[in-house]
């Protein structure tokens, strides 16, 4: 099975990823939102400027204006609109579960994603992230990575859709969460490393599995 042979070949390599930084499922969530079209590093420094304006949580995000939230967001980017989708979020999680990110984690997967959906600026990537990594619901989380490795070793279109590509894991792996988590952190560290748009084939642990 090629999707678990993958996974085998990226874990020797490079072992256990602790993904994903964060100290709450608050703030794993909070960082999914603002790592959207920006690498982490900038988004640490956004986390940190909440941390230290005593920010990160629901009640004060939810008070706070929102041009004051955009202002110490902005090392994140896209700062006026990263605001909004972190605002669109605070206020789902207010008003259906009391600020309660455990309140949220105990309803059933399927539609809390579609209500995660529903809110604006959270799309399918953002929210399976929030899902797995927040609220440990066994998802697997689709990126630019995942679909870039797959693609070049031949065992899936780049352009099929984002539920095709999530499918495919879903019924080659166990629904576990720890998998899932570590497995989608090796396809970032294998796409920031070898596949990258410009790949470096030479030394990737997967240079030599094709889907023949």
């Amino acid at each position: 099975m090629i999707i678990r042979q993958i996974y085998d070949r990226l874990y020797l390599f490079y072992g256990p990823q602790q993904w994903w930084p964060g100290d709450s499922p608050f703030e794993i969530a909070v960082g999914a939102i603002l790592t959207q079209n920006t690498n982490w590093s900038n988004v640490e420094m956004a986390i940190k400027n909440l941390k230290r304006e005593k920010a990160l949580n629901a009640k004060t995000l939810h008070d706070l204006p929102i041009e004051k939230l955009a202002s110490i967001i902005k090392p994140a980017g896209y700062f006026n609109v990263k605001a909004r989708r972190l605002k669109a979020f605070i206020e789902f999680l207010v008003n259906n579960y009391n600020s309660s990110m455990e309140g949220m984690k105990e309803e059933e997967t399927d539609p809390l994603r579609e209500n995660l959906l529903n809110i604006h600026g959270i799309g399918h990537e953002t929210a399976d992230s929030i899902l797995l990594y927040a609220l440990d619901k066994p998802v697997f989380v689709i990126d630019v990575y995942t679909k870039r490795v797959l693609s070049r070793h031949g065992i899936m279109d780049y352009n099929v859709n984002y539920g095709e590509y999530q499918y495919l894991f879903h019924q080659e792996l166990d629904k576990d969460i720890h998998l899932f988590n570590e497995y989608h952190a090796l396809f970032v560290k294998t796409g920031k490393d070898y596949c990258r748009p410009k790949s470096r084939c030479e030394k990737c642990p997967l240079k030599d599995i094709d889907s023949k």
